[in-house]
Formats: C-alpha cells, structure tokens, sequence
C-alpha cells in the first residue's frame, strides 16, 4: 500500500470502482482516525465507535460511485458517520422508551456507563485523555460536535456547517463557547487533535474487519 499512498480519494474510488477492490483498505487507514473521533464525540462508546466504523466504510464502498468530489471526500465520508450515529442514536433512544414503559422503577445503565469502569479505561492510555473525553461529555451535544469536526477532526468552518447544517456564523459561535466551557481542562492542558486518539493497534483489526467484508460482496 506504501506505493498508493500519494493517491488521492478519486483516483482510488474511481479505480476501486474499476475492479482494484483491495485500494479501499487505503480509505479505511486513511480514516479510522476521523470516524473514531467522531463516533466518540458522540457518546458512543469503543466498541459501538468501531461498529459504526464498520457501517460506514461499508456504506461508502457500497456507494462511491455517488462520490462526485463536490466535497472533500473527508467531509462526505463523516457525514456518512453523522447519518449513522444518527440513526443508532434515535434506535437507542426508542429502546429505552420502551424499557421505561414496561420497567417501572427500574434505573436502565447504558452500555457506555456500564463499561465506564472496564474497557473504556482500557482502551484510553493517558489519564489525561480520560479527563478530557470526560469533561467533554458533560458540554451540550450541540457544542460538543461543531469542538468535534473543528477542532479534533480539522474541518473548516464551511464543511463543518454543512455537516451540522447550521451557518458558518453559528460553527465560530459554537466553537468559541465550547472552547469557553473546555478552557481549563483543554487549552491548558492538552492538545485538542489527540482527543479520541484511534490507537494504532487498533487499526489494523478494523482494516481487516471493513476488508473482509467487502472481499465477500
């Protein structure tokens, strides 16, 4: 893959449309990182992260050919991700309506908070890190996103605002209360694009979970 790495997203979508299947596992590394931040921005976490991963790189092989490159494919392919959190956001939400209306008095614990203590503390290597993801969650989810797509995943404001479909003026206006509410633990002590770092470990499972896959279709 290291002789394909200067490709860009349409010259390898158009020849994986032409039969070079195996160029996609470039798409997959070259975007592991962006959907992981995203999925976790979210609230969701590692191993739902990595199922909506899953999804949406399998959503866009299904779908380059609709790739027209009028957005930057990045933009394109986190806007999948959004649809997808979207979607299993409103699914969970329509579950747990339902426990609540079969189960009374029965506190429901979430799958996030039920792994806050086990694997979400694995899987995040600096104390630090957790801090942060931690003060993260607690900012509404409006802020949180436009923090997200600005700051951890490197959007502009224009691709940002299409995304959120919001303004541009609202992305500047987001972001700096977001940064407002996240000061002290953010711009004083940690660097805002390592927030939700996909570990490298990681990556090479999910290229082999998107590839195996899409070597069956």
């Amino acid at each position: 893959m290291e002789l394909y790495k200067e490709l860009s997203e349409p010259d390898i979508a158009r020849r994986i449309i032409s039969g070079e299947k195996s160029l996609f596992e470039i798409i997959v590394r070259r975007y592991n990182p962006y959907l992981y931040k995203v999925g976790r921005s979210y609230k969701f976490d590692h191993e739902d992260t990595q199922d909506l991963m899953q999804d949406t790189f399998i959503d866009a092989y299904r779908n380059l050919d609709k790739f027209e490159g009028r957005s930057a494919f990045k933009t394109w392919i986190i806007r999948i991700m959004l649809n997808n959190c979207y979607r299993k956001r409103q699914k969970l939400n329509l579950k747990n309506k339902s426990i609540e209306d079969t189960t009374e008095n029965s506190p429901v614990m979430s799958k996030s908070e039920d792994n806050d203590n086990g694997t979400e503390k694995i899987v995040q290597t600096r104390e630090l890190a957790q801090i942060i993801e931690e003060a993260l969650t607690r900012i509404p989810e409006d802020y949180r996103m436009v923090f997200s797509l600005r700051e951890i995943n490197g959007l502009n404001v224009a691709e940002t605002a299409s995304l959120l479909n919001i303004s541009e003026a609202n992305v500047k206006v987001r972001l700096n209360r977001s940064k407002a509410m996240l000061r002290e633990q953010v711009e004083k002590s940690y660097s805002a694009n390592e927030l939700y770092s996909f570990n490298a470990i990681y990556c090479d499972a999910m290229t082999k979970r998107v590839m195996d896959i899409i070597n069956k279709l």
